[in-house]
């Protein structure tokens, strides 16, 4: 009997050890040996840049006059409202001509969707006023040069300002359910957004899930990659995964110890050691008193 009792409290103390969350599993960013660096010591980083996909939705915006060369791109729906005289108010600024998309911060925003430029099937855009403009593949600042280039051959160049964008950096986070406010999709209107920015944003992780086995599914035009990364070292920020794309689907999984029940919280740790030690003992008088 004395026997079973070491053997019950070492296999106690084992699993209340193996079975904890400890610093090293919460701890984002910890020192690496592998963490890149320059001769200044600076993390270098070179954000990829987000190459249009079938599909995408882009807002194009092209500042002008309404009258004049340009008056051919100027949209009513930006046109200044008139006073009580029927008379249209002088602006202090030139009005914004929206070919594609409306200003909202909501996702899946049904304005954007109906007014925006879509990537069709073969990967172009059809502009009014301009016709097709090849997309899928490229990046929005090679669009931009282009489509600038072909407006300036409707009127005399610096008549106008072509900017083209996606409606933010719209990205989708799926976390455990006891994740609170991460699980979603999330638009950050942001030119530049790292995983860890994206966290912040959401209001941080909790202890159930697994920081060292981030999943991250990227769509590039020749389809979808997928990336692991492990946000407890700070060589994560060596990733090009570590910036955040258009499109982005981020898992964060939940750790193994949690679904077993050991390790959410210290104290829950305890009571489970302590419940599977009275069991295994019930267990053991019953079957010696047979």
């Amino acid at each position: 009997m004395k026997n079973y009792y070491h053997l019950s409290f070492s296999v106690f103390i084992f699993l209340l050890l193996s079975s904890c969350v400890t610093k090293k599993d919460l701890r984002y960013l910890q020192p690496s040996e592998s963490l890149t660096i320059n001769d200044e010591g600076l993390v270098p980083y070179d954000v990829p840049a987000y190459r249009v996909t079938k599909g995408d939705i882009l807002k194009l915006n092209v500042v002008t006059t309404p009258t004049g060369d340009a008056a051919q791109f100027y949209s009513a729906l930006n046109a200044t409202p008139a006073n009580a005289n029927g008379a249209v108010n002088n602006a202090s600024t030139a009005p914004v001509s929206q070919v594609g998309g409306a200003n909202n911060a909501t996702g899946g925003s049904a304005t954007y969707y109906l007014n925006g430029l879509k990537v069709d099937s073969n990967g172009d855009v059809n502009i009014f006023g301009i016709g097709y403009v090849k997309a899928e593949g490229r990046t929005l600042e090679d669009m931009t040069k282009e489509i600038q280039e072909r407006v300036n051959e409707n009127f005399l160049q610096g008549k106008s300002e072509v900017r083209l964008n996606l409606d933010g950096i719209r990205y989708f986070m799926l976390g455990d359910m006891e994740t609170i406010n991460v699980t979603g999709e999330k638009v950050a209107y942001m030119t530049q957004l790292n995983i860890m920015q994206a966290i912040a944003l959401a209001g941080g992780l909790n202890r159930t899930v697994d920081r060292k086995s981030v999943t991250i599914h990227r769509k590039y035009p020749e389809g979808i990659k997928t990336a692991k990364l492990d946000l407890t070292r700070e060589d994560a920020m060596n990733s090009p995964y570590y910036w955040i794309q258009n499109g982005d689907i981020i898992y964060f999984n939940t750790n193994g110890k949690s679904i077993n029940g050991f390790g959410k919280e210290p104290i829950q740790t305890v009571t489970t050691g302590v419940t599977l030690l009275t069991s295994l003992l019930s267990i053991y008088l019953i079957l010696t008193r047979l």
